[in-house]
């Protein structure tokens, strides 16, 4: 489905699903990196992707976005969902969802390279890995 003109019917849910596999990808993609055992880096990733520290990137990132991506990611944040997960406000929640469906619009329409310099920066600002 990868470069679709459809990805505007899609529901921010559907997005926001494909998007949580994406960043998740990115993040485990970037601990490959760090030589230490599977158990520490499962404990680095569930830290990275999260509501509130997707909250937190998607705040880092915000001034960079276009208005069509902004309008995505608003979407994706006031999309209603039933619960928020516990540790997390249902503001961060929402902007999470918001940055989830980003990447999955983002990797849906074919733009990995916006993706990747998104995550790049989000990686070098925020994660300590």
């Amino acid at each position: 489905m990868s470069g679709t003109e459809n990805t505007s019917l899609l529901s921010p849910s559907v997005l926001a699903f494909v998007g949580d596999a994406v960043y998740g990808l990115y993040v485990r993609t970037a601990l490959a990196a760090v030589n230490r055992p599977s158990g520490e880096l499962h404990r680095l990733s569930v830290g990275a992707v999260n509501a509130v520290a997707q909250a937190k990137a998607f705040r880092l990132i915000e001034p960079e976005l276009n208005k069509e991506e902004l309008a995505v990611f608003r979407r994706g944040r006031n999309f209603h969902t039933a619960s928020a997960p516990k540790g997390a406000t249902k503001a961060d929640y929402h902007t999470a969802t918001g940055l989830e469906c980003l990447f999955g619009w983002w990797y849906l329409t074919g733009n990995q390279e916006r993706a990747q310099a998104i995550f790049e920066r989000i990686r070098t600002e925020l994660f300590v890995f």
